[in-house]
């Protein structure tokens, strides 16, 4: 690969960000210029659920200018990506096929979860200085506009991430209507914050110890790695620093602070709404330090495409943590751990040796195992509507990494695992849309139903099972002593559906163990 000019594109809720970067297999990713443009499209966005003429005016403006300047650099590749200031808006498909219309930009709108994964990509490419932080409790408290996403780790891997509704333009907004000028900011940010962590305490914390806080945002990052605030910070800080910061917005005019610190004078209420959002999550959880390693999306962005290019490895397992991810929803929800890792086992086992006949991939392999680990996790709820419960339960919960198409495979590849499954034109009355998305349900489903047909009884009986697939039948030895009638009897509805999907017949062998 030789060397290629990449330009990473943010349309944020209150700022357009472009990282231009060189990137080759030779010398890794240098980024060579930062481009940066406020403009407030949530504070509409939010509240009207549209942006106004004069903003998406300055908005096709700006990206006009960027894209004069990928043009300039002889960029090769771009990404550009919208959060939630965009997904949030009533007309997104009209607003982004104006706007390529008239900059030549197509802008793809992120689901939350692709947004904090993007972001947590960047930080975990940051090497030792993440691994060794994380080895102890550690939380990512990602700041967004709209919300904010806390995901703790527990022995450097991942084991649940939280969306609330905190993000600082939307606090902002609050305090806008209850007219509270920015010296009674704390008063009124405390206990809107403090509603929400204490339900979050409850639910996710518990007796969880954290330590550590890895801060993501375009607020407290930009102070924290300013030298100038104090001599020894090269990013870190222990709560006491808030406690400085607070004194210091109460005793000095908003201009003043904004010009010693080097912000935009109108981004300090912003600033400020961080920095007690962060003091408070601090104290919830008992944390004694925090790190702003600086990245941005626009990192994010720009580490998956190198990663894509096979330009930069990451020494971190970032599908380990989706996986790791689904283990504790299931855990939430009583699912039954050896019931899951037999469907794994056998699912797994059957998808491998289809290969040639599913044509799919390490990604699609990736959501049958996320479909076995959550296959019962509606029983929480109903053994009758097992099926309908455990679809609202995945759609309900992040799943940082999935993307919104991948989450809503994976919960109807669990749904027709329990119900008569239905077909394309059944399904669009109701929003299928995707001829490609269906066939990954309806091939991943014939998988997962064989699966649990081996293990009808949820008695684990098959120590061995072996799937070779031979002309157009799926033979699968199982080696037991057990008496497996119950499995062989109702596996015909598994088969059937199966054959139907693949045109190949399965068959299930019993090979005895001396």
């Amino acid at each position: 690969m030789a060397v290629k000019t990449f330009a990473a594109i943010d349309v944020g809720s209150y700022e357009l960000a472009m990282k231009i970067f060189e990137v080759s297999k030779a010398r890794g990713m240098k980024e060579i210029d930062h481009v940066r443009h406020s403009i407030d499209m949530g504070t509409e966005s939010y509240t009207t659920g549209k942006l106004s003429y004069q903003r998406v005016e300055e908005l096709c403006r700006i990206l006009g200018e960027f894209a004069g300047i990928m043009k300039a650099y002889q960029v090769s590749d771009y990404a550009a990506y919208g959060t939630s200031a965009i997904r949030e808006i009533e007309n997104t498909a009209i607003l982004l096929d104006q706007i390529q219309q008239r900059t030549g930009i197509r802008i793809e709108t992120l689901s939350n979860s692709e947004q904090r994964f993007l972001d947590y990509k960047s930080i975990a490419f940051q090497g030792e200085g993440f691994q060794k932080i994380i080895e102890s409790g550690t939380a990512i408290v990602d700041i967004g506009g709209g919300s904010i996403q806390i995901s703790l780790f527990d022995k450097d891997t991942l084991v649940s991430t939280q969306n609330l509704k905190l993000g600082v333009l939307r606090l902002r907004e609050h305090l806008a209507h209850l007219n509270a000028s920015i010296r009674h900011y704390e008063k009124f940010l405390d206990e809107m914050i403090d509603a929400q962590m204490a339900i979050y305490k409850k639910l996710y914390l518990k007796d969880r110890e954290i330590k550590n806080i890895i801060i993501v945002d375009d607020y407290i990052s930009t102070i924290l790695r300013k030298k100038s605030i104090n001599n020894e910070m090269t990013g870190y800080a222990g709560v006491e620093l808030f406690e400085k910061f607070r004194m210091v917005y109460q005793n000095q005019s908003i201009s003043e602070l904004a010009r010693k610190w080097d912000v935009p004078e109108g981004t300090m209420p912003l600033l400020y709404i961080a920095l007690i959002m962060t003091k408070r999550i601090m104290e919830t959880m008992g944390a004694e330090l925090i790190w702003a390693p600086g990245v941005t999306l626009c990192d994010g962005i720009a580490y998956e495409y190198a990663q894509k290019n096979k330009v930069i490895v990451s020494d971190h397992d970032f599908e380990q943590d989706i996986i790791a991810c689904a283990h504790n929803i299931s855990k939430r929800y009583r699912g039954s751990k050896k019931r899951s890792e037999t469907l794994e086992q056998i699912a797994l086992a059957i998808f491998d040796s289809m290969k040639k006949v599913h044509g799919f991939g390490r990604r699609e392999r990736m959501l049958l195992q996320l479909s076995t680990i959550l296959h019962d996790c509606g029983k929480y709820i109903s053994m009758i509507n097992l099926a309908e419960c455990s679809y609202n339960i995945i759609m309900s919960t992040e799943i940082i990494g999935l993307s919104h198409v991948e989450r809503q495979i994976v919960a109807n590849v669990v749904k027709y695992n329990h119900m008569e499954f239905e077909y394309f034109e059944e399904m669009s009355r109701y929003g299928m849309r995707d001829m490609g998305e269906y066939l990954k349900i309806a091939k991943l489903t014939a998988i997962l139903r064989v699966a649990n047909g081996l293990d009808r009884s949820h008695k684990q009986k098959f120590k061995n099972v072996k799937p070779a697939l031979k002309d157009n039948r799926l033979i699968i030895t199982v080696d037991t002593n057990e008496d497996i009638t119950l499995e062989k009897g109702l596996f015909g509805r598994s088969a059937m559906f199966f054959e139907e999907v693949y045109s190949v017949q399965p068959v299930i062998r019993q090979k005895r163990t001396i």
